[in-house]
């Protein structure tokens, strides 16, 4: 009878260590950008891979945005962009060939910044038609309304909550515009004005949404080492992740 336990704790063993992960993420970042941008990445990597190891996904990270490449991405269900974003036509073709064929894709902050000089006309209607308008300074908390509790990626969230220290963007025009647009979590008008140095002084804010004709998630939060301090925020992360990877 031992030995017949033995035997079955042993293939139960086997069995579990051979499972395939759930789905595959890979995650690009840069160690040379704006320091509080490196902060963040180094954060939420540790998150990542913590919460791979829960959930049983793979989490992969580079710094080399040059694998951004057809046969590269080909491994991965999954795209996070922590803190950068593509700069070569290659690797925006790639990208952009990446999630018409129905991959997942995760931009935290910067990763989404554009403007008139960035020209990628596909990646601003990807966003909604977003470009980067202007931004509050210094990082400050601020209280965020969750505008769909019925989202898997917001289902944890109360109606609002206070959202740690964080650079926040205004975007141009508004992305909630686009009917493809579902907008998930908005800047509350109560922080107005908010800054100190840059002020944002009016307007309807988003700073969590998808286009519901691609796989994808934006995330403003990205700056500094506060951002992930919140475990109720992580909810956020996490449920964003495991609904890209098609977990909830």
């Amino acid at each position: 009878m031992k030995k017949l336990l033995v035997l079955i704790l042993f293939l139960v063993g086997i069995t579990t260590f051979g499972q395939k992960p759930a789905f595959k993420v890979i995650a690009f970042y840069s160690s040379t950008v704006e320091r509080d941008h490196v902060q963040f990445a180094h954060d939420a990597i540790a998150f990542f891979k913590d919460l791979a190891i829960q959930e049983k996904f793979q989490f992969d990270t580079t710094t080399d945005w040059a694998s951004l490449n057809y046969a590269y991405l080909a491994k991965y269900q999954v795209i996070i962009w922590i803190n950068e974003f593509p700069h070569t036509e290659e690797e925006r073709r790639a990208f952009e060939n990446f999630m018409e064929k129905g991959g997942a894709w995760l931009g935290f902050h910067v990763s989404a910044y554009n403007d008139k000089d960035t020209h990628w006309p596909w990646f601003v209607n990807f966003l909604g038609g977003a470009v980067f308008h202007n931004n509050s300074w210094p990082p400050l908390r601020a209280k965020l309304i969750v505008d769909d509790r019925n989202h898997p990626v917001t289902r944890h969230l109360p109606a609002s909550y206070i959202s740690p220290i964080n650079e926040w963007y205004q975007w141009v025009p508004n992305p909630r515009l686009n009917k493809d647009v579902r907008v998930l979590v908005t800047l509350d008008p109560e922080n107005y004005p908010l800054g100190k140095k840059d002020i944002l002084r009016s307007g309807d804010i988003p700073v969590v949404w998808t286009n519901t004709k691609y796989r994808m998630l934006y995330m403003n939060m990205g700056h500094g080492d506060k951002v992930l301090s919140d475990s109720l925020q992580n909810k956020l992360f996490a449920d964003g992740i495991l609904w890209l990877g098609g977990r909830n």
